[in-house]
């Protein structure tokens, strides 16, 4: 199965619903698989913590009857740490990754040039030791978010400037830090209480 979230009409645009678009497309091309092998159920792996978030994608889940045991399950991402710990699972202290998508502010447009940056920047921060990382694109300027115990190593260095040099190689005119540091869901901040999806 072949998707391409930026020929879909609209998504490049990166509009408030840009989620819900992408899951709309994958999900109806995975609907068609599912037919051919006689499958009558879609599962997809959300849990109870993306309830408190924006999270226009579940719309498409919703209206396509996608399941989400995890989420009717109660399951928060802590508990499917601890379970899949407890089960002896190598990936259960894996970095949470989100479609790069994400880190765009809303009305940015979205090029693959861009999402090479993203992908390329972040890359560099987890080779250089950086467990949990996001760098959220705002036109040339990255906005780096780390744990917040790791914030100082950000400006220690040698890495500050290992950092900025590969920041500024891939194209960035800017290389700032999130002194919030790593939270899911931050360029929703942008949004403020209208998150409709007209």
């Amino acid at each position: 199965m072949d998707s391409e979230e930026l020929d879909i009409e609209g998504f490049s645009s990166n509009p408030k619903n840009r989620c819900y678009l992408c899951k709309h497309e994958l999900f109806e091309k995975i609907a068609v698989i599912a037919d051919e092998y006689g499958m009558e159920q879609i599962a997809e792996g959300s849990n109870v913590d993306d309830d408190g978030d924006y999270r226009p994608g579940l719309k498409a889940v919703a209206e396509l009857n996608v399941r989400s045991p995890l989420r009717h399950a109660g399951l928060s991402k802590a508990d499917i740490r601890e379970l899949s710990r407890r089960m002896g699972l190598k990936t259960w202290n894996k970095q949470s990754f989100a479609c790069l998508s994400s880190r765009f502010v809303y009305g940015e447009t979205i090029t693959r040039d861009k999402l090479s940056m993203v992908n390329r920047a972040e890359q560099q921060l987890l080779d250089m030791g950086f467990h949990q990382v996001r760098v959220r694109i705002h036109g040339t300027m990255a906005r780096i978010e780390v744990l917040p115990g790791q914030l100082s190593g950000l400006i220690a260095e040698p890495k500050r400037q290992e950092i900025l040099t590969a920041f500024h190689q891939l194209g960035f005119s800017y290389v700032t830090i999130d002194l919030d540091g790593y939270r899911t869901g931050s360029m929703n901040l942008t949004l403020g209480e209208n998150t409709g999806l007209d």
